[in-house]
């Protein structure tokens, strides 16, 4: 009979974020504004994962994300899933999805931009899900994943 160890500790209430691939936890943390909250939040990296070979997982006690921030996990962990926690229990699963359209957000790649240049809300189409395409409502440009920056 082999012994199983949790690797990071239960939380009471609040939100786990799981199936994080490994090298995109601190853009997680830092697009949520993790970095700025006082509540407690538990993290692992490097975990081993079936399906990611290496993931991280975030725990935030006492937070539960909004959709529009659940849009955000999704264009940078498109694979990432939310258990919602009430009294050490899961009673929610979320799965992120990244959604048609992407508003106030991402940054636009284009410099020329008038979303760059003019206080004007960035908007996007998606245009491709896999790998993270977005159309620029404005100028036109696709802004690809390598070049995304969140706001």
């Amino acid at each position: 009979m082999s012994k199983r160890k949790l690797k990071v500790s239960a939380i009471k209430e609040g939100t786990v974020i799981d199936h994080i691939p490994a090298n995109q936890l601190f853009k997680v943390i830092s697009i949520l504004g993790l970095d700025k909250v006082s509540n407690q939040i538990t993290f692992g990296t490097n975990l081993e994962s079936s399906k990611l070979n290496h993931k991280a997982i975030i725990k935030v006690s006492g937070k539960y994300f909004e959709d529009d921030e659940i849009n955000k996990i999704a264009l940078i962990a498109p694979a990432a899933k939310l258990n919602i926690i009430k009294d050490y229990e899961v009673i929610e699963k979320k799965v992120v999805d990244v959604p048609d359209e992407i508003v106030g957000i991402a940054k636009c790649f284009n410099p020329k931009c008038i979303t760059n240049n003019e206080p004007v809300t960035t908007r996007f189409t998606v245009v491709s899900k896999d790998n993270i395409a977005l159309k620029c409502h404005y100028c036109e440009k696709i802004t690809s994943e390598e070049h995304l920056k969140i706001t």
